[in-house]
């Protein structure tokens, strides 16, 4: 009766009893016509507290339950520590971005920086840092993976995913050790710290003054076809880029004996094996470990190619492109191409790829979640984007949904479901032939190391984890629906 009497109060009426002999009590239940909301209670001032006396704040909690979903937008405000380089920047410093959380580490890094001539922002917070990123476009970031506010993985994804900030190089500097990811994701190398020797901090600061420097970027093209080849030396082209062209992967070791490269790009040869083979011999060389390796496989591929693209992208720093456009767009990543400095064309098509809607307009997306929250939250962003949804609370559901709908163009995996988890979705679509192709990013509550090569193992096309950021989502839409 209590709850009862609360509920009618929160509605604005009243709950009144009346007896009838013999038949007991009743309750009625009296509402307005029309419902005026109760003002909120005023909120106490704030009293000093006493001197000497510091009181811990108590935790925020979420105002929904779509915080638990949605990564809210970093902070707009560009805030840096008081005792870095800020006001002392002026045109053509080279100028080092540091987002460390650790205001120690933050101090000899800033000192070492300083030291190999460069002048020093320091961002104790992720969002702080893409702040600085966009206002200062410094000559180089250094970024730590843990952040108090963003993880540093989303932090890496936000500066790569947007033209102002992706040419940027992006050293990672943390206590993780999942090198090959941050290569993967653009960074140009990763280091563990703490530092053990002042040798191995000189060492790191002197290959990420190598590495950064406004050099003449150098491509080794792998294609057997002379026609083809002269079409993505066009493409790729720039007055900053040297592209050497060789017809095979003999070619292409030899000329990588010879000279340093940027990085490769390659055609899948016929036989699997070759470019798996190309690959290894690049991963054992000590000079050319670390160069990338993109597999230009547009159009359909068949279910071998396919499995031996996903265990190189697991071992070693490959991805495929399946579409002009997206070649481009990883070219451009990994050379660090100024957004400005490419031609008109080139422009146009990274604009079109990161920034128009015009790629989602229309798109048939289904969403695969549990929990029917998570699907209206997921709907609540991509429905703006007049992006067509179809959702399926479990495995078995998805699968009947695309067997009856097989003009659906991506799909949105949760997997941490009930009895058929998303592995195991993922994995009975794959075995559906027409399906081998269809872009599917898999959505996961946990961000455990080993998470992303698990889901691209089951089928997987990419990986995000929650909660979701939402430009990364809409780039990675525009990305795989792009072909």
């Amino acid at each position: 009766m209590a709850i009862s009497r609360e509920i009618a109060k929160l509605l604005g009426g009243e709950i009144r009893l009346s007896s009838t002999p013999g038949q007991g009590s009743t309750f009625t239940l009296y509402l307005p016509s029309a419902y005026v909301a109760p003002k909120p209670p005023r909120r106490p001032q704030p009293q000093p507290a006493p001197q000497g006396h510091t009181e811990t704040p108590a935790p925020v909690r979420p105002e929904s339950w779509q915080a638990a979903l949605i990564l809210p937008e970093p902070a707009e405000a560009p805030l840096h520590q008081s005792n870095d380089d800020a006001d002392k920047i002026r045109p053509g410093d080279n100028v080092m971005l540091v987002i460390e959380n650790d205001p120690g580490f933050a101090g000899i890094l800033y000192d070492a920086a300083r030291e190999h001539g460069y002048k020093v922002l320091i961002a104790p917070r992720g969002a702080n840092g893409l702040a600085l990123a966009r206002d200062y476009k410094p000559t180089v970031i250094t970024l730590d993976i843990n952040l108090p506010d963003l993880d540093g993985w989303r932090v890496l994804t936000r500066l790569k995913n947007d033209l102002a900030t992706r040419h940027i190089p992006v050293y990672i500097i943390t206590t993780e050790e999942d090198a090959s990811r941050g290569l993967r994701m653009g960074a140009i190398g990763l280091t563990t710290k703490p530092f053990k020797t002042r040798e191995a901090l000189d060492e790191t600061f002197t290959k990420i003054k190598q590495v950064s420097n406004p050099t003449r970027r150098k491509i080794l093209l792998v294609h057997r076809d002379e026609a083809e080849r002269a079409k993505l030396v066009s493409l790729l082209a720039g007055e900053d880029v040297e592209i050497v062209p060789t017809a095979g992967p003999a070619d292409a070791l030899a000329a990588l004996a010879e000279s340093p490269f940027t990085m490769v790009v390659t055609e899948p040869s016929p036989a699997d094996s070759d470019l798996a083979n190309f690959a290894d011999a690049i991963k054992k060389s000590s000079r050319n470990r670390e160069i990338p390796v993109i597999a230009y496989a547009p159009g359909d591929t068949s279910k071998k190619l396919e499995n031996t693209l996903k265990r190189l992208g697991q071992n070693s720093i490959l991805r495929d492109a399946r579409s002009p456009e997206r070649l481009l767009d990883d070219v451009s990543l990994f050379l660090h191409r100024p957004f400005e400095k490419m031609s008109e064309g080139q422009r146009e098509t990274l604009d079109r790829l990161h920034s128009d809607d015009s790629v989602l307009r229309g798109k048939r997306v289904l969403i695969v979640d549990d929990d029917i929250r998570n699907i209206f939250a997921m709907t609540s962003i991509l429905e703006p984007h007049e992006m067509q949804i179809v959702s399926a609370e479990n495995g078995k559901d998805a699968i009947e949904i695309l067997q009856k709908n097989p003009e659906i163009d991506v799909v949105l995996m949760d997997i941490m479901m009930p009895d058929m988890d998303g592995y195991d979705t993922m994995r009975t679509i794959r075995r559906l032939s027409r399906f081998r192709s269809l872009p599917i990013i898999a959505l996961t509550a946990k961000a455990m190391k080993g998470d992303r090569e698990k889901c691209i193992e089951a089928g997987a096309s990419d990986y995000i984890s929650k909660p979701v950021d939402t430009e990364q989502m809409l780039a990675m839409l525009r990305g795989w629906l792009y072909r």
